[in-house]
């Protein structure tokens, strides 16, 4: 299962800590969604998502500051009996009186955030997303061309970093070479981003390691990108049969969500970037409603209907 610690949650996002001691590598949390405590601030506490990291905003603190104290030690001690990753305050407000003390007793961090609930909330939402997506590497390259996420897979050799390197040249964007890791953001969403150690380098055989970032400009990368379209390079095979209309699609799966493919046949004469840069532009066409093979079966059938 995916986790992240509590430090770096504190780090990404600059956040106040009231309670010193607790070491924040060893807290992790494990869920991407987060909770406004309000109905377990007032004792009720089926269904309470305690994995959550809970968020304590104008509401909940105003709430808190008028209970009444038998009542609110009760309540403190209840609630942080839970396993909760960290309870983080919002808009600068400061721990109730007592709660920090059973809290800091129990092990479990309370943060602070000078920013507003909702909008804390959504950018908290988003990097636990991002930390807690699954992932998996794949062995290829992505690019951005014309602002499609362009995926190049296929056997070790058949050209894929030079195909990269010659779209850099015409404009386009590396993000990573030779491995993919990629991410499911949601349900819909792949993002692909290049392991640290080999970010913005690239691989040609016969020349050694290029640093793209150096060589071309910040302009010619990218650090992350979503996966639109895969095109897979293959040996040409004469006695195999390439879909030559693409009326019907093609997909990969990754992570349980299938991403539209081709696989490219390769041989001596063809220019793979250029072949790369059409397959950007159609899928992006498609996207837009407009596909070209439909097109032509479509002139083709009403020939044959006036003919």
């Amino acid at each position: 299962m995916s986790q992240v610690s509590v430090k770096k949650i504190v780090e990404e996002m600059n956040l106040k800590v009231f309670t010193e001691g607790i070491d924040l590598e060893k807290q992790f949390i494990k869920k991407r969604d987060v909770n406004r405590p309000a109905l377990q601030l007032n004792g009720y506490f089926e269904h309470f998502e305690e994995e959550r990291v809970q968020i304590i905003g104008t509401v909940e603190h105003s709430f808190l500051k008028k209970m009444d104290p038998v009542k609110k030690a009760h309540v403190f001690e209840e609630f942080l009996s839970y396993s909760i990753p960290c309870i983080i305050f919002a808009r600068d407000f400061e721990p109730i009186d007592g709660f920090k003390d059973i809290a800091q007793r129990n092990g479990i961090p309370i943060l602070g955030t000078s920013m507003e609930t909702s909008v804390f909330m959504a950018e908290l939402i988003y990097l636990l997303s991002w930390e807690l997506a699954p992932r998996i590497s794949i062995h290829g390259v992505l690019v951005d061309c014309y602002g499609e996420g362009l995926m190049i897979t296929g056997e070790s050799g058949i050209g894929k970093s030079e195909a990269a390197l010659e779209l850099i040249k015409r404009g386009h964007r590396l993000v990573t070479d030779d491995v993919v890791e990629i991410r499911k953001i949601n349900d819909h969403t792949l993002v692909g981003t290049a392991p640290e150690i080999t970010r913005y380098f690239i691989e040609l055989r016969g020349i050694g390691i290029i640093d793209v970032k150096t060589m071309f400009g910040v302009e010619s990368v990218k650090e992350r990108q979503n996966i639109d379209y895969i095109i897979n390079l293959e040996e040409w095979q004469k006695e195999k049969e390439f879909d030559r209309l693409g009326l019907q699609e093609q997909y990969t799966e990754i992570l349980g969500t299938k991403v539209i493919s081709q696989s490219i046949p390769i041989r001596p004469g063809r220019n793979l970037a250029v072949i790369c840069e059409a397959a950007a532009v159609n899928h992006r066409a498609k996207k837009m409603g407009y596909n070209a093979a439909e097109e032509l079966y479509r002139r083709v059938q009403e020939g044959m209907d006036k003919g």
